[in-house]
């Protein structure tokens, strides 16, 4: 016994035209009154037979010889049944049409003639056992004739049937054939695509990948082919606007286009977070916009979205409303998914490479700086000590009233310096930090700012809230306060700067840092900013980002400035201050 993984039609056939005889066979029998036992028992042989035949065909099982075996016994009740019934005489005369169908599906043309010869024999003895004579009459040699004819028949329709299951057997191959291969080109278009998107770090490069990608994914039917009517494209976020980040069969106008992501398709999209597909792109109050899409009618786009950070969409669109099955749907998510984490990896390693470039350039500025307050502050004073030591070292033999005057002139200039180069050291590593903590620090550096600028400072601090920041934090927050100050003392003229830190609600901390100077007009600054050779405000921006707070600057020209930054304490305050925003 052996099994198979696909059903064998023949046998369907042949169960089904046994099933169909068989019946006729005791419709026959019981009008005409001839339904007993002892006659009837090679038919209920048979019709057990059929049975167990369709019990084999429903679990795909085949004998060894299965169909020599299967017409043989066909052959042996059927004949046995016959002769039963009485012969051509008997209400079964034709019964050997059973094992004529059963041979015209199995063996054709040849096997049913052979077997509509062996039956007209057996037809030609049951009449010699009734005559013993050998003379045929003509009702004989008409069953005979009838017998072969239906032979001939049969087997003629055998061929044709055994020609069409070969036709359909070769499509279903075919078909399969088909199926796999498409489904192998788009396991290879997977395979391909996340081999190159973790390959590479290139942003412009993985963005690339995925729409070839998606491309080879969506026409992997080698008999459908190409038809060149498929447009995609990458639409990634650049501030507060989606821009192409790479597109196909879009024009030149088209890769210029930027849109808000505020209405229509792209608008659900982002805000849901979940894939869509539209009929009716015609009509979407942006997509419209792009030239390349006016002769598309269905469009699938999903969002390029990690957690609770939406890098941008992806869409496909073609003209045929039915192009994207449930199949391409599902190979777009696979395809959406991958390239979400290859987005994502290339946007971090990209984000890597500007912090590093960023660093260098904080390091230069910070270099900068210290030359130029080197160059403002104590460079000026040591060349003003030496001028004055010359002065007085001449006025000793003229004047050593006027010497000795300008000698403590001399020694208070000194100590102005040594302050000076002592705040310099304190900004650049206020070891009082690390030691007594951030309320303490901030204590220091207000009195520096009265001893050595003169700078009125005011520090009003939670200690309480300060015991809960670890030490990296109270650096930041601490050098976030230095620049603040700093940029007040230089820029706003201030007589007064006011430092609080304080609690604003559970888990959210308020910094504080209010002046009465002249203030600013912060649009205009931000807008020009670029052109400035300072980078305080750029510096207040990224230590907001790394103690993962938000930064508020409220200035107006005349009325001061107040810098706001709002400082979680836990992951999940973290969470709710972003969402306020």
């Amino acid at each position: 016994m052996r099994t198979f993984d696909s059903p064998y039609i023949a046998d369907w056939f042949v169960i089904s035209l046994r099933w169909i005889t068989q019946a006729g066979l005791l419709v026959s029998l019981g009008l005409g009154g001839e339904l007993t036992l002892a006659t009837a028992w090679p038919l209920i042989a048979l019709l057990l037979w059929n049975v167990a035949m369709t019990f084999f065909a429903a679990t795909n099982a085949r004998m060894t010889w299965h169909r020599q075996i299967g017409l043989g016994v066909d052959v042996v009740f059927t004949a046995i049944f016959f002769f039963l019934q009485g012969g051509l005489a008997g209400p079964a005369s034709w019964s050997p049409i059973l094992p004529i169908l059963t041979a015209s599906v199995y063996f054709e043309l040849k096997g049913t003639l052979i077997i509509a010869v062996l039956f007209a024999a057996i037809q030609y003895g049951s009449a010699w056992l009734e005559t013993r004579a050998f003379t045929v009459n003509l009702p004989v040699l008409l069953s005979m004739a009838a017998t072969l004819i239906l032979g001939a028949l049969f087997g003629f329709l055998g061929n044709k049937l055994a020609v069409y299951l070969h036709l359909a057997r070769e499509k279903r191959l075919r078909e399969q054939e088909r199926t796999w291969h498409i489904e192998s080109e788009r396991m290879r278009a997977i395979y391909e695509l996340t081999s190159t998107l973790t390959a590479t770090l290139s942003y412009k490069r993985v963005l690339d990948s995925a729409l070839d990608m998606g491309h080879t994914a969506l026409n992997a039917d080698p008999e459908a082919g190409d038809d060149g009517k498929l447009v995609s494209a990458v639409l990634l976020f650049k501030g507060d606007k989606l821009r192409i980040g790479s597109a196909r069969r879009f024009t030149n106008a088209d890769q210029k286009v930027s849109l808000l992501g505020a209405e229509g398709l792209l608008k659900r999209v982002v805000d849901e977070g979940e894939a869509v597909l539209s009929n009716d792109i015609g009509y979407d109050p942006e997509l419209s916009r792009i030239i390349a899409l006016r002769a598309c009618t269905s469009v699938y786009c999903f969002p390029l979205r990690s957690g609770f950070n939406v890098y941008g969409a992806m869409l496909f669109a073609h003209p045929d409303p039915q192009y994207f099955t449930p199949d391409r749907v599902s190979m777009l998510e696979i395809i959406g998914r991958q390239s979400v984490i290859a987005i994502q990896n290339a946007r971090l390693y990209q984000d890597l490479v500007e912090e590093k470039n960023r660093m260098v350039e904080v390091h230069e500025e910070a270099r900068k700086k210290l030359a130029r307050d080197l160059h403002d502050g104590p460079t000026q004073s040591v060349a003003a000590m030496a001028m004055r030591i010359n002065l007085a070292r001449r006025m000793l033999d003229r004047n050593p009233a006027m010497a000795s005057d300008e000698l403590v002139k001399l020694e208070d200039l000194a100590h102005r310096t040594t302050k000076e180069i002592r705040h310099m050291l304190f900004t650049l590593r206020p070891l009082i930090l690390e030691s007594q903590g951030l309320a303490a620090a901030l204590q220091a550096m207000a009195e520096k700012m009265r001893e050595t600028f003169s700078q009125n400072v005011i520090v009003n601090v939670d200690s309480k809230l300060t015991n809960q920041l670890e030490m990296g934090k109270q650096g930041v927050i601490f050098y976030i306060i230095e620049e603040a100050v700093n940029n007040a003392r230089k820029h706003a003229n201030a007589l007064t700067i006011t430092v609080r830190l304080g609690q604003l609600e559970q888990g959210i901390a308020l910094l504080d840092i209010v002046d009465d100077g002249i203030g600013f007009d912060v649009k205009a600054v931000d807008k020009a900013y670029d052109k400035r050779g300072s980078l305080g405000m750029v510096n207040l921006r990224e230590r907001t980002e790394l103690v993962n707070g938000l930064l508020n600057i409220d200035s107006a020209p005349g009325k001061g400035t107040r810098v706001q930054v709002y400082i979680p304490l836990t992951e999940e305050a973290a969470d709710r201050l972003h969402h306020k925003k």
